[in-house]
């Protein structure tokens, strides 16, 4: 199967005079099912819909979004993969020096807030077209959100766009729901009953069953309104249990319909069957993102995790939806045909690897509950936690001829893992599936960020590291164990950060790369670092906000460094810690003195006197 047309002559060449939808994307185009735009075109062609791609178009040239004509039935907008901003700045705000979905990583091949630019472009140029938008961009901004980079509350994407409908969500069926709407001839104002989608009218006495959220003015001016109305959309991400949001503004309503239902197996394994070429396209030198995912498999979708700093959530729900054996061994199997196939798996997962099943059979008929989660603060007792599809799932894979080895490195929920009392995959994650180390999210140690995480306290960490080193032992090897460590979460203070620190000495372990905590839209954690307080209990929540304290909690993870010593010192001080400065075994930093100083000081040396 062809790649689809990515310029007129290409769309020509394959017998389009016209075709149905062109997709205006901010990623170079890969034809890979870790890719959005892939998936969702794949999906319209596998419905009879034609499809022209129109990627990473110079947004200051009117002559390329022209250039396939005017589609018959309408745009398809999205910014990528990544947010916009997020594949654009660090969490200082620094322009980053590589996007790893264009060609050979070159920045700049795609505007700040891309779908915004991109769809008043396509309004302007097509005004009677319908645009409509959706992807990781839209689907978080599909409401009134905090925007760190303006540090400020914006409007729905929806409005500040001028789209004719968002689309959010996993949208293999959405959007062919839509398609199907606008080929019966239907407008686009009027698709206003579709799960997944957000529409915006002057009039919504017709809609039914629907919450009232705080208006935009409201939330953008009031940190209580803006931490209400975040909660009511926190509890209403279900596809069950969720009901219809309504946002007011000046005189326009936005109405969020119901998210889509999870892909039941047989439309998951549909999705992945369909004809990727599984790479970029040959137009491109190289895409630096194919690198992780060429040979890597999804195996499901959605995740009852409870992390406060992840929008997966928002964007996926809670109800996991898995692919069956059959699937992703046909996949491993095309996988390994592959010229440049050198034998290993490097993943098979998802956003969690180890999800592979519901959390409870309740879920499947009444939803995810909205006021009580699946694993925290402790597990719920409807939980059922059980590895053993997923250890059928690797062991299949594993077997294959041409596959030397299948990793597993989308992450392993450690605290899942240690509540199945069958040890089966425990073992054969150890034995079969980690390449020299294991990566895990433990995130924090101090209780009160834990706690505003959504992450298990330290107690089943240690207890998960005790039963690591206790297995390796046990099967003679010797892997190592990798935590994934954040600062500055809310509910961080320099107390909470030191309290890490004195951890990370006691298990002589400095990370390499520290992750500061990035607030994005969709994210429990952002709407605190915003408001100051937690949505769930309206109580006040500690925020670093200052450029200084951020700096001094990312050094403490990595005391040694000489070049953080004097931030750690300033810490230390400042938390009248100045017992941990000093030469006795649990002390950070020795004192900063001309003798003991050895090269922690910034201060030039005395040249010695004659």
């Amino acid at each position: 199967m062809a790649f689809l047309p990515t310029s007129r002559a290409e769309m020509l060449e394959q017998g389009f005079e016209q075709v149905d939808f062109i997709y205006v994307s901010g990623d170079a185009y890969v034809d890979h099912p870790s890719f959005g735009t892939a998936i969702i075109t794949r999906t319209l062609q596998a419905f009879g819909y034609s499809c022209a791609i129109l990627a990473q178009p110079d947004w200051h040239k009117d002559d390329e979004f022209t250039q396939f004509g005017e589609p018959r039935l309408g745009f398809l907008v999205s910014s990528g993969n990544i947010d916009s901003m997020v594949n654009h700045y660090s969490v200082n705000k620094r322009k980053r020096d590589k996007d790893s979905y264009s060609d050979d990583g070159v920045m700049g091949k795609r505007p700040d807030r891309a779908v915004i630019v991109y769809t008043q472009i396509l309004k302007r140029l097509f005004p009677h077209k319908p645009v409509l938008i959706g992807g990781i961009e839209a689907s978080l901004r599909r409401l009134g959100h905090y925007d760190y980079w303006d540090d400020k509350v914006r409007r729905s994407i929806l409005i500040d766009s001028q789209a004719d409908l968002l689309m959010y969500g996993m949208g293999e069926n959405t959007i062919i729901e839509v398609a199907d709407a606008l080929n019966s001839g239907l407008a686009a104002k009027d698709i206003c009953f579709i799960r997944g989608t957000c529409w915006k009218t002057k009039d919504i006495q017709y809609v039914s069953d629907a919450l009232l959220l705080p208006s935009f003015e409201e939330i953008a001016n009031d940190v209580y309104a803006y931490a209400k109305s975040f909660k009511i959309q926190h509890e209403n991400i279900d596809a069950i249990a969720a009901q219809v949001l309504i946002e007011p503004y000046d005189g326009w309503y936005v109405v969020q319909n119901q998210p889509p239902l999870p892909l039941t197996q047989e439309e998951m394994d549909f999705t992945y069957s369909l004809p990727y070429e599984r790479t970029f396209h040959p137009k491109y030198h190289y895409i630096p993102a194919i690198e992780e995912v060429q040979f890597s498999l999804v195996s499901n979708r959605g995740c009852f995790g409870s992390c406060s700093f992840c929008a997966i959530t928002h964007h996926q729900g809670r109800v996991i939806s898995t692919r069956s054996k059959e699937s992703l061994v046909n996949e491993a199997k095309t996988i390994s045909q592959m010229p440049n196939f050198k034998g290993y798996i490097h993943d098979v997962g998802g956003p969690t690897a180890n999800f592979s099943r519901t959390a409870c059979e309740k879920q499947k008929q009444l939803g995810a509950c909205k006021k009580k989660e699946c694993l925290f603060p402790k597990p719920c007792t409807n939980l059922k936690v059980d590895h053993s599809r997923y250890v059928d799932v690797l062991r299949a894979i594993r077997a294959l001829p041409n596959i030397k080895k299948v990793f597993i490195r989308s992450g392993i929920r450690y605290d899942y893992l240690m509540y199945d009392d069958d040890d089966t995959f425990f073992n054969e994650l150890i034995q079969y599936h980690i390449s020299g180390q294991l990566k895990v999210a433990p995130e924090h140690i101090s209780a009160k960020v834990l706690d505003k995480m959504g992450k298990p306290r330290k107690e089943l960490y240690l207890k998960f590291t005790q039963r690591y080193e206790e297995k390796n032992k046990q099967l003679h090897m010797k892997q190592y164990l990798v935590p994934y460590l954040m600062s500055s979460h809310p509910g961080s203070d320099l107390e909470a950060a030191i309290e890490l620190a004195c951890y990370l000495k006691k298990i002589h372990y400095i990370p390499k790369q520290v992750q500061d905590f990035y607030p994005t839209p969709g994210t429990l954690s952002t709407a605190m670092y915003y408001t100051g307080m937690d949505p769930r209990t309206m109580k006040k929540v500690y925020v670093a906000k200052t450029y200084e304290e951020k700096a001094m909690q990312r050094a403490l993870m990595q005391f040694t460094y000489p070049q953080n010593y004097h931030l750690v010192e300033k810490a230390l001080r400042m938390a009248h810690r100045e017992d941990l400065i000093g030469y006795g075994p649990k002390c950070l930093i020795k004192p900063n003195n001309k003798k003991h100083s050895q090269g922690f000081s910034h201060s030039k040396r005395r040249k010695p006197q004659k």
